[in-house]
């Protein structure tokens, strides 16, 4: 049913999301999702939780790879452009942020994800460049989401290698 529920929630919103739709999605009685579920707040709350959970696996995974600078640009710049399993992802992403704007559980569940993602680019480029290339990575891929035109892949790495900074040993 969070299965479901988060498909309702990728295809109609949260501000569309209903009891009655996430049954029809799982292929379950109504009675089912209301009984596990009682109100439609506990219901995204655990679907944007099983969202997070498995995004924060998703994209730790996504680095285990990484072993030079060129491989996390690479990595970075595809996030950004991705392909239709990233802007489920991107849209589960921003429908979490704006409810969470409402929603103090729904926001514990945002700061979980950053502090995960941030401490993944961590490990790359330290913690003042991750929170600021988390930033940028976050705006990037709504604009992506929004615009009718795909920004070229060159510009979407200069932005990248620009928050990254100078390589190191590099004059700057």
């Amino acid at each position: 049913m969070l299965d479901a529920a988060l498909q309702v929630l990728v295809d109609d919103g949260i501000a569309g999301i209903t009891h009655r739709k996430v049954a029809a999605r799982a292929d379950v009685p109504l009675g089912s999702v209301t009984y596990h579920f009682a109100s439609l707040t506990e219901l995204c709350a655990q679907a944007f939780g099983r969202y997070v959970e498995q995004r924060t696996a998703e994209y730790e995974a996504l680095f285990t790879e990484v072993t030079s600078r060129e491989d996390l640009i690479d990595i970075l710049v595809e996030l950004v452009r991705g392909g239709p399993s990233r802007h489920r992802s991107a849209v589960l992403g921003f429908e979490l942020h704006l409810a969470a704007l409402r929603d103090p559980a729904l926001r514990a569940l945002t700061q979980e994800w950053t502090r995960s993602s941030r401490a993944v680019l961590a490990r790359f480029t330290g913690p003042e460049t991750a929170a600021r290339l988390d930033a940028l990575l976050e705006g990037m891929i709504m604009h992506a989401l929004l615009s009718t035109d795909q920004e070229p892949r060159e510009e979407t790495r200069a932005a990248i290698v620009q928050v990254l900074g100078p390589v190191a040993g590099s004059p700057a």
